[in-house]
């Protein structure tokens, strides 16, 4: 399923992408951006409705299709190269400064190349906002976690981190035996034994709040085992519950955010969607963020515990009484 994350830097792409090749078959093209034929067609159907402001038929982004091929017809001035602000060119140069560092990156050059372009580049970037500021900043700070993490990999050190689960909402300190540095899906996690939970675990980077390194070495057991990403960070699992959730047309990124299985698609532009989940604290939690934008058709358990949320927040704020 491509997020929503993946999906705005493609839909940038396609338009000189296609203007390049005209002509080109849908499944050709879905290939060369890593995507699969259906999702590449949702959005091409997106562009088409894409345009300069004033949205007259003029204005939109126009394509012609023939048979399983594509072009593009009319642009709407998408074929213009994109420039970087100076707060986006930091944060690329620190993603691929840490990527160009992490053990087993096949082509370093490559890495290093893009690096001396984009420095190149920066010189020419506008300044940047207050929110890409922030998104500076804590690339630095994960950077900075990288690299306390790999000196204590190369000392062969054991770490305490003040670690964030998002899945659960809580924070928890921990004593971790480091294993590897990992990049999955443009992501950096710290693989190692949590001697807490006694097995392997994965911790995202961006999310430990803090971390020391101990003077007591590092010592996973002999039946520590690298994690199995070949499906990724979040393999579905058979013992996960299941929720079928009706999305408005505002909540539809969900089905492209998380892994969910589309159903169908409903009058007015809604969804219905089947998703896994493994905590259902953290469900509800979803789910009331999403304000109207989602009903839970099933389980009824997982309605009721939203229902009875969203009730006990209310009568905090002395709406309504307690249940």
């Amino acid at each position: 399923m491509s997020g929503s994350t993946e999906r705005m830097p493609r839909l940038l792409a396609l338009v000189p992408y296609l203007l390049a090749r005209p002509g080109i078959r849908i499944d050709e093209a879905a290939r060369d951006f890593g995507v699969t034929p259906k999702q590449l067609r949702k959005d091409l159907e997106l562009l088409w409705m894409c345009g300069l402001p004033g949205y007259g038929p003029g204005d939109l982004i126009d394509l012609s299709f023939d048979g399983d091929t594509v072009t593009v017809t009319y642009d709407a001035g998408l074929q213009r190269p994109l420039r970087l602000t100076g707060g986006e060119a930091t944060a690329l140069l620190v993603a691929l400064r840490a990527l160009a560092e992490t053990p087993g990156v096949l082509d370093t050059e490559a890495v290093h190349r893009a690096i001396a372009k984009i420095e190149t580049a920066a010189g020419e970037a506008q300044p940047s906002g207050v929110v890409v500021g922030m998104g500076v900043r804590e690339a630095e700070t994960t950077a900075r976690t990288r690299e306390t993490v790999r000196g204590a990999m190369q000392a062969g050190k054991a770490l305490r981190i003040r670690y964030y689960t998002a899945s659960k909402d809580r924070i928890s300190e921990r004593t971790v035996d480091p294993m590897r540095l990992l990049i999955v899906e443009a992501i950096g996690y710290l693989e190692a034994w949590c001697r807490s939970a006694e097995g392997v675990r994965l911790f995202r980077l961006d999310r430990i709040d803090e971390l020391s390194v101990l003077d007591e070495p590092a010592r996973p057991p002999a039946e520590a085992r690298p994690t199995d990403l070949s499906d990724g960070v979040f393999s579905v699992r058979p013992d996960q519950a299941e929720a079928e959730l009706v999305l408005e047309p505002d909540g539809r990124w969900v089905a492209e955010y998380y892994p969910c299985e589309e159903l169908a698609e409903l009058p007015g532009g809604r969804l219905r969607v089947r998703m896994r989940y493994g905590d259902e604290s953290w469900m509800v939690r979803l789910v009331l963020g999403l304000g109207g934008e989602v009903r839970v058709e099933r389980p009824a358990a997982l309605a009721d515990a939203v229902r009875r949320r969203a009730a006990e927040a209310l009568a905090r704020a002395r709406h309504v009484p307690a249940v």
